[in-house]
């Protein structure tokens, strides 16, 4: 029966406890990292591996947004362009900005589904505030909602007649977070009013098929957790944002939960026990899916001890999304990046 999560794993292939315990547990995917990736053959084979292992046509996710958040880079793969470039031609070309995130959606989509991969972890939704940390920064499409939920939505038609899911992050909005939940628990005390600007982009994409959620607190909506944790803010999401689609934590290992004040850690718990715990408490607050990224094998056989079987509810949405994407068509990454590139340079 499948467990609903995402994992990672070590390196360039499958090592047999990594075969034994995604066979037993059956996670409903997988993510790969700079660690996984070497040249396009070696992940052509390890994502056929993992489908085979699966024997399914199993979700297999990647970060690939362009700038500084790419697992796939040079010499083998090409540079893809921020956010925030798409974004400041807008201000310029609005028309022309759209293609041109539309294009290089496409580019994005012919790279990674040749090797195998159809998920990617974008479009960013997170509306960019001056004062916020620069883990968002120029990942985001700009400080406007109109002009990041327009560019967001390019990415998801380009992403779906390109023949991958996409995935809209970090709901319910990460800009306006002075620090990084990498390394500590964000607490975000702006009014419920305020914080309608984050909310815009993920409302006006509300039928994105994926959705990544933010581990971030949120003293407006949940002054006691961060909304990963937080069957309140998850509440929002699906009742007030209106998002249908298939709910996936942000990483699990990712320090923000490890702090008291997230909800999410248990006291007195021991290391390996907390990461069982943080995806149960993700799974029961409301998220379909619980992501571990690391690789690390004692904390992914921690969190598939602990994690159920994948609700009815979460396998439909998995279906849905995985439904969502086209067939794709046979044209190069080159030739919808020559045409990205034709029309960045009209302004």
């Amino acid at each position: 029966m499948m467990q609903p999560l995402f994992l990672g794993l070590a390196g360039l292939a499958l090592n047999d406890d990594e075969r034994a315990l995604f066979k037993s547990a059956d996670p409903a995917g997988y993510i790969l990292f700079k660690r996984n990736v070497d040249s396009p053959d070696q992940v052509r084979a390890l994502t056929q591996s993992l489908r085979d292992l699966a024997g399914r046509d199993v979700p297999i996710l990647i970060d690939q947004e362009g700038g500084r958040v790419a697992r796939l880079r040079p010499p083998h793969w090409p540079e893809f362009p921020t956010g925030e470039t798409f974004g400041k031609l807008y201000d310029k070309a609005p028309i022309t900005a759209i293609e041109a995130c539309r294009l290089n959606a496409l580019a994005l989509a012919a790279l990674l589904r040749d090797l195998g991969i159809n998920v990617d972890c974008l479009p960013l939704l997170d509306v960019r505030d001056l004062e916020g940390h620069d883990i968002i920064g120029d990942r985001s499409f700009g400080a406007e909602p109109m002009i990041v939920s327009a560019l967001g939505k390019a990415v998801l038609d380009g992403f779906q007649a390109g023949g991958i899911c996409g995935v809209v992050k970090h709901i319910p909005g990460h800009g306006r977070a002075r620090a990084d939940s990498h390394l500590e628990l964000p607490v975000v005390t702006a009014s419920r009013d305020e914080l309608e600007r984050d909310f815009e982009p993920f409302r006006r994409l509300a039928n994105a098929p994926m959705a990544m959620t933010a581990h971030i607190t949120y003293t407006a909506l949940d002054a006691n957790r961060c909304a990963t944790l937080s069957p309140q803010v998850i509440d929002f999401i699906r009742h007030d944002i209106g998002f249908g689609g298939l709910l996936m934590s942000d990483d699990l290992g990712m320090h923000a939960l490890g702090n008291p004040q997230s909800g999410g850690h248990p006291p007195g718990s021991n290391a390996l026990a907390d990461f069982g715990a943080r995806a149960l408490a993700c799974l029961d607050a409301g998220c379909d899916i619980a992501l571990h990224c690391s690789g690390d094998f004692a904390e992914m056989r921690s969190i598939v001890e602990s994690a159920p079987v994948m609700s009815a509810a979460a396998a439909r949405r998995l279906a849905a999304a995985m439904a969502w994407m086209g067939p794709g068509d046979a044209t190069p990454v080159a030739e919808w990046a020559v045409a990205r590139d034709a029309l960045l340079a009209c302004a």
